[in-house]
């Protein structure tokens, strides 16, 4: 029997240790021989890639702040209507680098756009498709920001100020409390180990009755 396709979406702020947690949670499913996908926003297809390119990139003109808003979504369509609702219809779980949540967090609390023009979007684009869990890398901007530059070179977004980044952790913090159910919460500031091994755990809570189906 076909399991049911699983929506998980992984987040943070720039240095929280996504990517190399992200490799615990395929660990998880592999483990458990879940089929499932790795995919990442903006991008996930060709043209995708192609706008994260230019988000990322830095500009002679300073991009508008509802440019990127509007540069994120389209990626976010592509990126739905060709890899994502395909996927999970198929009955795959698909394992995501950032989601709506991080337009909320960036563009929404970062930027100081509508919250309510977000939300148009996602309805738009998305209509009722959600993530079925997230897992939000909590961590102080300032140290996520250290340890960002300590990668090497920062691209656009990661260039912010750290108040910007300040007010994304305050958003997610947001997105955490208001939806309980859906996000875990992982403290970043621990050892990589002791976050490996909590986020284990928390996933094996939170994912058990998904597993057993």
């Amino acid at each position: 029997m076909r399991r049911k396709g699983l929506f998980i979406t992984v987040e943070g702020v720039e240095g929280a240790g996504k990517s190399t947690n992200i490799k615990v949670i395929e660990e998880f499913l592999s483990e458990r021989k879940v089929d499932y996908i790795l995919t990442r926003e903006p991008g996930g297809t060709l043209l995708a890639e192609e706008i994260r390119e230019l988000l990322l990139r830095r500009h002679e003109e300073e991009m508008d702040a509802t440019t990127e808003l509007l540069l994120v979504f389209a990626a976010r369509a592509q990126h739905l209507n060709t890899k994502i609702k395909r996927s999970l219809a198929e009955g795959m779980w698909v394992l995501c680098d950032r989601f709506t949540d991080a337009t909320y967090a960036y563009q929404g609390a970062g930027r100081g756009l509508d919250v309510n023009l977000i939300h148009q979007l996602e309805r738009l684009v998305q209509e009722n498709l959600r993530p079925d869990l997230t897992v939000i890398f909590d961590l102080d901007a300032r140290i996520g920001l250290e340890r960002a530059r300590q990668r090497g070179q920062l691209d656009r977004i990661e260039s912010q100020k750290l108040e910007f980044f300040q007010r994304v952790r305050e958003g997610y913090q947001r997105i955490a409390s208001r939806e309980s159910v859906r996000c875990l919460v992982i403290d970043a500031s621990q050892t990589r180990e002791a976050v490996r091994q909590t986020l284990r755990t928390a996933l094996e809570n939170k994912m058990q009755a998904y597993l057993n189906e």
